[in-house]
């Protein structure tokens, strides 16, 4: 079952697009991409500990390498962050990291929202990223109304 949700990529699409806003190297880009996760660390780490949130991020990068084989350069370490193994002998551009980076987030957020629920994994995200507005994200309430 794909758990990355249009929901999900939405979600995530935001999410890094506010992390990387103003970057203008490839390398601040990349790490702005891997920022995404690395801020949820806390508050993950907290819900399930280290090596929960390490599993947690480990299977969204193995999930998430199927969809998107570039993403096979990437692992987790031990401490829970993300690291480009080695350089990708061709060029990737701007639009290729981001959609890498919204891939393994949507489907880091969807193994969490399967695990606590998506009520609590959005509140989760508020709180990490609390000056970035998120109308319409709850599925289930926005179309209720």
């Amino acid at each position: 079952m794909n758990r990355a949700t249009p929901q999900m990529r939405d979600l995530s699409q935001r999410l890094i697009g506010y992390e990387t806003m103003g970057n203008k190297s490839k390398k601040e880009e990349t790490a702005g991409v891997f920022h995404a996760c690395e801020k949820l660390r806390p508050s993950l780490a907290a819900l399930m500990g280290g090596m929960g949130f390490r599993a947690l991020l480990a299977r969204a990068l193995a999930v998430a390498s199927v969809e998107d084989p570039s993403l096979r350069a990437v692992e987790v370490k031990p401490d829970g962050s993300l690291a480009i193994l080695s350089e990708v002998a061709s060029p990737v551009d701007r639009e290729q990291i981001l959609n890498s980076g919204v891939v393994l987030l949507a489907h880091l957020l969807g193994l969490l929202v399967a695990f606590i629920g998506e009520k609590l994994t959005l509140q989760m995200v508020r709180d990490v990223w609390p000056k970035l507005s998120l109308p319409n994200l709850d599925s289930k309430e926005s179309k209720n109304k």
